[in-house]
């Protein structure tokens, strides 16, 4: 009895690890706006149509940034966490045909071309990390976020980097407050092999001084000599974002 007692009590535990630790699935987009049209024209339908169509059908957590000082052309980028690509997929399909949807889009579909409110947006699909499957919400402070996206060579050379972020060096992020939102290996879009990942920081000053830490870290010294690791990122791409007024992350 005892026995039977202590395996249930294991497949338990077991099964309540896996559902934490279930990874999420984001779409990362990124819109460049047109030049000449108002910017409310799409602030717009993300507030009172996207936003509220994704809120029904259960995601939460959507990001909206712009980013930090006065970029040309001025851009905007959404981050829609989902709890697995299966919702993803779901959620989509039921928006289609929502009909509190389509009633709030009317007005901006109705917008004729010279009045487009963006040139093209470019959409980003990721699996997120074993280390961090599922985002980490910022605090009300935490007002400056910093999006990074390392290129690699080859698919080998992507898959060694999210395995040294697995093994080791998330730990070192958050032992040196190199405050994690997100990690996300990209599945589909623009710059692969790649991954990109999220940090929030209450203002540069922070971001300089924990990220000085992380360089002093002995432990990133090590890992980032070792050779199982070598040559893994060939190029970086770093922009700073702030939170828009309508963000819900």
């Amino acid at each position: 009895m005892k026995k039977n007692i202590l395996l249930i009590l294991l497949m338990s535990v077991t099964f309540l690890g896996y559902s934490q630790s279930k990874k999420e699935f984001y779409e990362l987009r990124i819109y460049e706006l047109k030049f000449g049209t108002p910017r409310s024209n799409i602030e717009n339908y993300f507030k009172n149509a996207l936003f509220p169509a994704l809120n029904k059908y259960g995601v939460k957590n959507i990001g909206a940034f712009g980013e930090m000082g006065a970029s040309d052309p001025a851009k905007i980028y959404v981050f829609i966490p989902y709890s697995s690509i299966e919702e993803y997929a779901a959620v989509n399909a039921k928006i289609k045909t929502d009909a509190d949807f389509i009633k709030a889009t009317q007005e901006y579909n109705a917008l004729p071309p010279e009045k487009a409110p963006y040139a093209r947006f470019t959409t980003s699909l990721m699996h997120a990390f074993d280390g961090i499957p599922q985002l980490v919400k910022p605090t009300s402070e935490q007002k400056l976020f910093e999006l990074r996206t390392y290129e690699s060579y080859s698919e080998d050379a992507a898959r060694r980097k999210i395995k040294m972020f697995n093994d080791e060096e998330l730990k070192i992020f958050r032992d040196t407050k190199l405050n994690s939102v997100f990690f996300g290996e990209v599945v589909a879009g623009e710059h692969m092999p790649c991954l990109t990942y999220m940090l929030a920081f209450k203002n540069m000053e922070e971001r300089d001084a924990n990220w000085k830490n992380f360089s002093a870290n002995a432990d990133w010294k090590r890992i980032s000599g070792a050779t199982e690791y070598a040559n893994t990122v060939s190029h970086i791409i770093r922009v700073f974002l702030v939170p828009l007024s309508y963000s819900q992350l």
